[in-house]
């Protein structure tokens, strides 16, 4: 499978007042243009999709544009939040987009999600984690001690039921050290 990984794309920056959007809608157009040429089937997108967490309209509608224009190609289309993103907004309408390959994760509720895609070799196992704080974790594992990002990251890894003869992937965008 050929995996394409993207990552704090930021939509709607804006820098000093002057809009990058333009400039977005270009990068965007080239990394399509990359993603055709090499074929790619799955894209990864590690969070910070957008640069607040209530983007703008036109922000919303260049990743629309973005994200149809990759179903157009049928390539999986695997998202999760970042810091600047807001996980509810992101995460609209994901059931009914993941009828169509494009799987974003949700606010986490005590479970990582889990997406299987197969290719020539067989399934490959995504873990989709959105940005957390140790306190958004702390609640599902209260037996164990949650301070820092380190440990909470460690507690939902512990808690995935891991088959390490089968390949696993976890997209994220976090702080962890």
């Amino acid at each position: 499978m050929k995996i394409a990984h993207l990552s704090d794309l930021h939509i709607g920056k804006k820098v000093n007042g002057f809009d990058l959007i333009e400039d977005q809608r270009y990068i965007l157009s080239e990394i399509l243009d990359v993603i055709k040429k090499h074929k790619v089937e799955t894209v990864l997108m590690a969070g910070d999709i957008y640069d607040v967490t209530m983007p703008s309209a036109v922000a919303v509608s260049l990743f629309d544009d973005f994200l149809t224009q990759l179903r157009k190609e049928n390539i999986n289309i695997l998202i999760t939040s970042g810091n600047h993103d807001s996980v509810e907004r992101l995460s609209f309408a994901s059931e009914i987009l993941s009828q169509s390959n494009i799987y974003i994760s949700n606010r986490y509720e005590g479970i990582l999600e889990k997406v299987v895609i197969e290719d020539d070799y067989g399934l490959v196992n995504f873990y989709l984690l959105p940005y957390i704080k140790p306190i958004m974790v702390r609640e599902y594992f209260p037996d164990k001690e949650i301070q820092n990002y380190d440990q909470a990251i460690q507690a939902i890894l512990e808690d995935i039921d891991l088959d390490k003869d089968e390949r696993n992937i976890i997209l994220s965008h976090q702080f962890i050290y």
